[in-house]
C-alpha cells in the first residue's frame, strides 16, 4: 500500500463508491491553532484532528513534548472521526506534511492497514483547482476502529543511543539545530552521538510534495542506508521524524520511530549530548 496519495486519484476515489474518511490534521510548531483554519475551509467532509489533543499524550518529565497519546483518547477521537478499520482513510494538512504524518504513522503504527497521506497536503490540492474548500462541519459518523499498536517499530531513548551505533539513527530537523548551533525548544543544543543529519524539509520539493521514490532511495542509500541495515528517526518532539519515516516508506525503507526525540533525550542530564557536524 502506498503511503501517499496525489490530489487528482483523491479527487477520483472521493468520487467513487467507497470513499474514505478525510481527517484534517493542520499544526504548525508554534504557530496558531489549526482547528480555526479548519472551520474557515476543508475538504468536504473532512474531520479536525488536534495534534496536541488527540495525537499526543501530555508533556511531562521523561515523556518529550508529543509523547504518545492515551489509547483510549486516541481511539475515541478516531471513531468520533469516523474511522473504521475496514475503511480507509487520508490525512492531510496545510502542506507542510508533518501533522498529517504524524496521524499517518499513529494509525499505521496502531493497526490500520490503509491510511494514506494527501502528497502536498492541502496547499497543492487548492492550487491545482480541485473542487472548493468547506466550512460546514461533516454529520458525525461514528467508527469502529480500534487501536492495536506495535504495527510499525518504535525506538526508546536506550534503543536510538544503540542504533546510532549499529545501524543508521537519522536527525530529522534542520542542520542548525543538528548542530548544536540553534535550539528554540529544548533546553540542549546538539544531537544524540552517532545520529546522521538528514533533514526532512530536504525529502519534498518546492511545492511541498515528496520526492520520486527514485531519488528518496538514492538520498537515503548516500546517508548509509542498505537492505540489511536498520533505520530509525528521531526530531524534536516526534512529529517531523514521522515525515521522514514518510518518505522512508516512500522509498521502500522500513523505518523505526523514536517518539521521544531530541526533547526526551535533552531533559536527561545523563545522556550524552554531540554538537557540531560530525555524528560524533
Amino acid at each position: 500500500m502506498n503511503a501517499i496519495i496525489s490530489a487528482s486519484e483523491l479527487a477520483s476515489v472521493l468520487s467513487g463508491e467507497r470513499p474514505p474518511v478525510l481527517l484534517d490534521v493542520r499544526w504548525q510548531l508554534g504557530g496558531p491553532l489549526g482547528r480555526s483554519a479548519y472551520e474557515a475551509g476543508h475538504l468536504p467532509g473532512a474531520v479536525f484532528i488536534d495534534l496536541e489533543a488527540d495525537l499526543a499524550g501530555p508533556a511531562g518529565e521523561g515523556r518529550g513534548r508529543h509523547p504518545l497519546p492515551d489509547l483510549e483518547v486516541f481511539g475515541a477521537a478516531m471513531r468520533r472521526a469516523g474511522v473504521s478499520g475496514d475503511r480507509p482513510v487520508v490525512v492531510y494538512d496545510g502542506g507542510l506534511g508533518w501533522g498529517a504524518a504524524r496521524a499517518w504513522w499513529l494509525l499505521r503504527w496502531a493497526g490500520h492497514e490503509d491510511v494514506r497521506v494527501l502528497d502536498g497536503g492541502l496547499a497543492t490540492w487548492t492550487a491545482q483547482g480541485r473542487r472548493g474548500l468547506s466550512a460546514e462541519a461533516p454529520e458525525p459518523a461514528e467508527g469502529t476502529f480500534v487501536p492495536r499498536p506495535g504495527a510499525l517499530p518504535l525506538l526508546s531513548a536506550d534503543d536510538a543511543a544503540s542504533l546510532a551505533r549499529t545501524g543508521v539513527l537519522m536527525d530529522a530537523r534542520a542542520g542548525e539545530r543538528y548542530r548544536g548551533e540553534v535550539e528554540p525548544m529544548d533546553p540542549i543544543a546538539g544531537h544524540i552521538p552517532g545520529a546522521l543529519s538528514a533533514p526532512t524539509t530536504d525529502n519534498v520539493t518546492d511545492d511541498g510534495r515528496l520526492r520520486p521514490a527514485k531519488a528518496l532511495r538514492e538520498r537515503f542509500s548516500a546517508l548509509g542506508v542498505k537492505p540489511e541495515v536498520p533505520v530509525g528517526v528521531y526530531c524534536g518532539s516526534g512529529v517531523s521524524a514521522a515525515h521522514e519515516v514518510l518518505a522512508l516508506a516512500t522509498a521502500g525503507i522500513p523505518a523505526a520511530l523514536y517518539v521521544g526525540s531530541w526533547s526526551e533525550w535533552s531533559a536527561d542530564p545523563d545522556r550524552a549530548v554531540a554538537t557540531g557536524a560530525d555524528p560524533g
